[in-house]
């Protein structure tokens, strides 16, 4: 007597369409929350890197002001404001009465505008005689380095 074969069979599985695009959409969407997330966190981290080198600029750039080292000062300067001012004006104009003869950083603040980051020092400047003011110093970043933009003063 011989054996009996039996066929096993397996019932066909039907593919849902339905269901991988899910599958796809939703590993799709996972991959495009960790990309923000890790753009958002390298934001953060620039950010925070930059207080240091920010405050330094403008504590330099008062320093050299209010010694009346003026060239260096401008040297600090963004190339906005250089195109505004050729150095001999800058160094006549931060000369003008009632001069810079101290400073104090009271705040330093770092942000992004669309993606590039800018950021303000808002210092307390004492002039000739004992009068003070607060002013505010608008700093961006150029060729890797922070300068002072717009007009400080």
């Amino acid at each position: 007597m011989g054996k009996k074969k039996r066929d096993w069979s397996r019932p066909v599985r039907r593919v849902r369409p339905g269901r991988a695009g899910l599958l796809f959409g939703g590993l799709g969407l996972g991959l495009c929350l960790i990309g923000v997330a890790g753009l958002a966190l390298w934001n953060v981290q620039v950010l925070w890197r930059a207080d240091g080198p920010v405050r330094e600029t403008a504590d330099s750039f008062l320093h050299e002001v209010a010694a009346g080292e003026t060239d260096r000062a401008y040297e600090r300067l963004c190339r906005q404001a250089r195109g505004k001012w050729s150095a001999v004006g800058f160094g006549s104009w931060v000369r003008t009465p009632p001069q810079v003869t101290g400073y104090e950083i009271t705040d330093v603040s770092v942000a992004t505008q669309r993606g590039i980051p800018r950021a303000t020092v808002k210092v307390r400047l004492t002039r000739d005689g004992g009068a003070s003011e607060d002013r505010t110093l608008p700093i961006v970043q150029e060729d890797g380095k922070w300068r002072v933009c717009g007009d400080p003063f």
